[in-house]
């Protein structure tokens, strides 16, 4: 198989690891010069018919490679776009940490003495660590501070106001909607890797049985098998 566990972390970010970059193109590159040698060469022609590669069965490899070719191209691009979300996404979330933890940490002095209104605007403890959990805390903290006349007044006395803790909110918005934007990307990357592996292996099946039945058709022209990019060992 041409995917596998190596590269299951890398899917994650949408990027593949260099070797198996590396192994993917000489892969390709392999195949277009051992299926386009043949296809240019009516030596090579009449040599791999009398073995069953004609013309004809060799294009149907250069269908899949012309397939695999595509894969590959569409695969990087959608591994970009996931790449592009995802720093939108994390950019946008810096921000609006910045803004909600100078609030949580302006609100805990104003109810340092209110145990039910910190319960409301979950003032305790450390703030969660995970996008999920830190969009729960942050949300409840805007909606429960915008919904009281009463934690509104107090907090405007401080500089929040009421203008501020909506901005601050639409800034969690954009995260859910930057998420959303990402986990979309990161779902047609992964598809885009499985059909590129799919057509890799189906690919590296073919050009596996075609070389070894080339090395057969053309042992005795050694000049023509290296053609295919077939090197003889001395």
């Amino acid at each position: 198989m041409v995917g596998g566990q190596a590269e299951a972390a890398s899917h994650l970010q949408g990027q593949l690891p260099m070797s198996l970059d590396r192994s993917i193109d000489n892969l390709l590159s392999q195949a277009q010069l051992a299926i386009d040698n043949a296809l240019n060469n009516p030596k090579i022609l009449e040599y791999l018919s009398d073995f069953g590669y004609t013309s004809a069965r060799i294009q149907q490899g250069k269908k899949l490679y012309n397939t695999a070719a595509a894969a590959q191209l569409a695969q990087t691009i959608e591994a970009g776009e996931q790449i592009s979300t995802t720093a939108t996404l994390n950019e946008a979330w810096e921000i609006a940490k910045k803004t909600y933890i100078r609030f949580v940490k302006v609100a805990r002095v104003v109810f340092k003495r209110n145990s039910g209104v910190s319960t409301q605007l979950d003032l305790g403890g450390s703030r969660k660590r995970t996008l999920s959990g830190w969009m729960v805390q942050s949300t409840q903290f805007y909606k429960n501070a915008l919904a009281s006349k009463a934690i509104l007044k107090d907090l405007a006395e401080f500089g929040i106001t009421e203008q501020k803790l909506k901005a601050g909110l639409k800034e969690v918005e954009a995260i859910e909607a930057a998420n959303l934007a990402q986990e979309k990307e990161k779902g047609e990357a992964q598809a885009a890797t499985q059909k590129r592996d799919a057509a890799l292996d189906e690919l590296q099946d073919w050009l596996s049985d075609y070389l070894a039945i080339a090395k057969i058709a053309l042992e005795e022209e050694p000049q023509l098998l290296e053609g295919l990019g077939v090197l003889q060992r001395s």
